[in-house]
């Protein structure tokens, strides 16, 4: 057997154990800290290859019939969009920014201001739902955020935590428009119907570069863990909260939707792709809003695992509904 077809093989069966996967990269992200610091600056090519990758797998004729009917497409936009600025800005408002330390402050903004996270139709993939809508959702997001998230971060963090507005817009669009290019030079190359054949590499690819980003998103968990375990569980609960008010205020808000699609919208409301702008702040960002933007990977990294029982139960509701 060649390296190609090994390489293939190997993808494809990580493909197939996708949620187990995803909660053990985590894992072995803090048990390998001594090779966090040398893989972090590995974390802007991970959330490249996430975002080439959503691209890629684009089906571009569902996404056109979604947008012939789009109010169920720009409800779920509009709330992906608007879900977490006003969970996150009320939690704030609660608690008082000026209470808070101000790195916290700017890794709550950039949690609340960032689009869904790319893993999102993969997880809906291996959940069995049909990711159309949450494909094209976090695929619209993702366009927006470069003009959108500047706005919400600075709206959220207020005059607590100074930025560039305009360069983050810039470094956005470099990370998105080259993402996109890159998919559309792949899709060309190698036809759709041979991506869609590629399921379950590209499905293992994901979990490879998540394996990736783990271990360069841990650096300095493990120290800050030892060192100040207080502020690690604050924060732990902090971004569990906001993914089970996401879960929750999706499935209240959007319930002319179909169970199956309410569910990830909840998921993509509550797991937000903050690499994307982390990366795009590079040194702006303070090790306190790194340490938060590392342990924001937890629920990302274990939900799947951890409500994979009551997607299966929605989506055998589904079956025998539509049987």
């Amino acid at each position: 057997m060649n390296p190609a077809t090994l390489l293939a093989a190997g993808l494809a069966w990580l493909g197939r154990h996708g949620t187990q996967g995803f909660a053990l990269s985590i894992f072995l992200g803090l048990a390998l800290p001594q090779f966090s610091a040398a893989a972090r600056p590995a974390l802007p090519v991970t959330i490249f290859c996430f975002t080439t990758v959503v691209f890629l797998r684009l089906d571009l004729a569902v996404t056109a019939a979604l947008l012939r009917r789009p109010a169920k497409f720009l409800a779920a936009c509009l709330w992906l969009v608007a879900g977490p600025v006003l969970i996150i800005g009320a939690a704030l408002l609660v608690f008082g920014r000026g209470n808070l330390d101000p790195g916290i402050v700017l890794g709550l903004a950039i949690m609340g201001a960032a689009p869904p996270i790319m893993s999102s139709p993969a997880v809906a993939i291996l959940y069995g739902f049909e990711p159309s809508l949450i494909i094209a959702s976090v695929i619209a997001t993702t366009i927006a955020s470069p003009v959108v998230a500047p706005y919400l971060v600075e709206l959220l963090a207020g005059s607590a935590v100074p930025l560039d507005r305009w360069l983050l817009t810039l470094r956005l669009l470099i990370f998105i428009g080259g993402g996109m290019a890159v998919a559309s030079l792949l899709r060309w190359w190698l036809g759709f119907a041979r991506i869609k054949a590629m399921k379950a590499n590209l499905d293992g690819f994901g979990v490879l570069m998540y394996f990736i980003f783990a271990i360069a998103a841990m650096d300095g968990v493990t120290h800050a863990a030892i060192a100040n375990p207080r502020l690690v569980l604050t924060v732990l609960g902090c971004v569990f909260a906001v993914s089970a008010a996401g879960l929750l205020g999706s499935w209240l808000v959007l319930r002319l939707l179909p169970g199956s699609e309410r569910f990830m919208i909840g998921y993509g409301t509550g797991q937000r792709n903050m690499g994307l702008l982390v990366a795009a702040l590079g040194a702006g960002v303070s090790q306190t809003t790194f340490l938060f933007f590392a342990l924001a990977q937890f629920p990302i990294y274990l939900l799947p695992w951890l409500l994979r029982g009551i997607a299966g139960r929605i989506r055998r509701r589904e079956a025998a509904d539509g049987a």
